[in-house]
């Protein structure tokens, strides 16, 4: 036999090396090839899911420019991009903590500035800074919901302090109620009903009815924009200057909401993130086609800004319920959410609350209408055991999610109210009439957004 040369002999050396070492991994059945690629899996998803979200900012500053008058359109930019600004700064020194520290059913106590989370998981096996960072954009998005409502006519020193102190302590504590261990998410309070914990998947109770109700607060401790209502009862209209940014701002808001929902698994092993993206998808689709249907039969022509308030209308209501019903059932919910907002917004401007651009029916009664639509909707082969009222469970959930909804509009409605009183008299929280006629862009900021054109809603033009 011909003996192998030293070539040879390291070669195959080599190989018989590798091969034991490939059985000692495959042998290690808790070794870090499945835990850390999972960790990482989860992680790298949670962080791409907080980025998609990060980007709704730019889409709610599209959406609300857009409906609202060109001499108003940088100051509208303005509060988009503080909102996001402050609200992290906010977040981060006491937002947090109340909201998933651990402390009372009410609030928590710990984790001031980030302290104690270092080299920490939470929320399953992700960092817990990849965790905040998805908490963060979040609680942006609940503050910037609030800039539409308010816009043409609100100072923007009164705006800056709303928008610090929703991120500090009100858009926490209502998490803390629901995501953070709170009285709302243990269901105890429920116990003579059946102790079900009210389900809100992915926020449009703790995210979209929050803000919807601070800008029902607002709107009303402002009043309405000058020339919005006349003395008979008539209703102004005040076209936005571009509805092409309006509907453009839509359209990112949607792709948005596949980090928004999906995302809320914080676990890209969860393999449920393809229903919940298949359901968000579905309801924003039904929302859009029942408002253009709606403003069709009711003015002869599909309204565009209306259609496109539906697509939004749709995603706040599935956003509760996206990860407990069917693709059926959020086609249901969407088109629902897209009918009741067209009748939300004029409802509103006939008992004359002015909200420029429907942040209060989108937000407010479309998140209403999603969490109930939990306790309606819910099946068990998709939520975990949990039935709602039309597939058999009876209302034991609806209960759950019924408290929820009015327990929040009690608590955000009357201190945001308060606090935008305590603005008012303070610091002031509504420009002057002639600062109102010129613009915000010139009297809050010296500028005007586009100061190379000419005839579109100049300063001092139009109502």
């Amino acid at each position: 036999m011909k003996k192998c040369n030293k070539k040879q002999a390291l070669v195959i050396g080599m190989i018989l090396a590798l091969m034991l070492m490939s059985v000692v991994v495959s042998a290690d059945e808790e070794g870090p090839t499945a835990g850390s690629n999972g960790t990482a899996i989860d992680t790298v998803w949670t962080l791409i899911a907080a980025f998609l979200v990060f980007f709704m900012q730019p889409g709610f500053a599209l959406l609300e420019a857009g409906f609202t008058r060109a001499k108003n359109a940088g100051n509208i930019m303005m509060k988009n991009l503080m909102d996001f600004s402050i609200g992290s700064i906010a977040y981060f020194v006491a937002g947090f903590g109340i909201m998933f520290g651990a402390g009372t059913a009410f609030f928590g106590t710990e984790y001031f500035m980030m302290d104690g989370v270092l080299n920490t998981t939470m929320w399953g096996t992700i960092p817990t800074y990849a965790f905040w960072i998805f908490q963060v954009v979040f609680a942006a998005t609940a503050a910037t919901i609030v800039s539409g409502a308010m816009a043409e006519r609100t100072r923007f020193i009164g705006y800056v302090i709303y928008s610090f102190f929703i991120s500090l302590f009100i858009y926490p504590i209502v998490g803390h109620w629901i995501w953070g261990g709170g009285w709302l998410s243990t269901g105890d309070i429920f116990s003579f009903f059946g102790n079900n914990p009210m389900i809100d998947f992915a926020g449009s109770t703790v995210v979209h009815s929050v803000g919807g109700w601070a800008a029902l607060a607002g709107a009303i401790a402002l009043g309405p924009r000058i020339g919005r209502y006349g003395k008979n009862g008539k209703v102004n209209t005040i076209p936005g200057h571009s509805i092409t940014f309006a509907i453009l701002g839509v359209f990112i808001l949607w792709f948005g909401w596949f980090g928004f929902n999906p995302g809320s698994t914080i676990a890209g092993t969860d393999l449920s993130i393809a229903t919940i993206a298949v359901t968000t998808n579905l309801a924003a689709a039904a929302g859009a086609i029942m408002a253009m249907i709606v403003t069709w039969l009711k003015s002869g022509k599909p309204d565009v800004g209306m259609t496109g308030n539906g697509v939004i209308a749709g995603l706040v209501a599935i956003t509760a319920p996206c990860a407990v019903v069917s693709p059926l059932s959020a086609i249901i919910i969407g088109a629902l959410a897209g009918i009741i907002v067209v009748f939300a917004v004029e409802f509103f401007d006939k008992i004359r609350i002015d909200d420029p651009v429907g942040a209060i029916s989108v937000h407010g009664v479309c998140g209403v209408f999603g969490t109930l639509s939990a306790g309606l909707f819910a099946e068990a082969s998709y939520s975990g055991g949990v039935n709602g009222l039309f597939f058999g469970g009876g209302v034991t959930q609806l209960i759950s999610q019924t408290t929820g909804v009015v327990a929040v509009f009690l608590f955000v409605f009357t201190v945001t109210f308060i606090m935008f009183k305590l603005i008012d008299i303070t610091v002031g929280l509504r420009v002057s009439p002639e600062e109102e006629l010129k613009g915000l862009d010139i009297g809050e900021h010296g500028l005007e957004a586009y100061p190379d054109f000419e005839g579109v809603n100049r300063p001092g033009e139009g109502g």
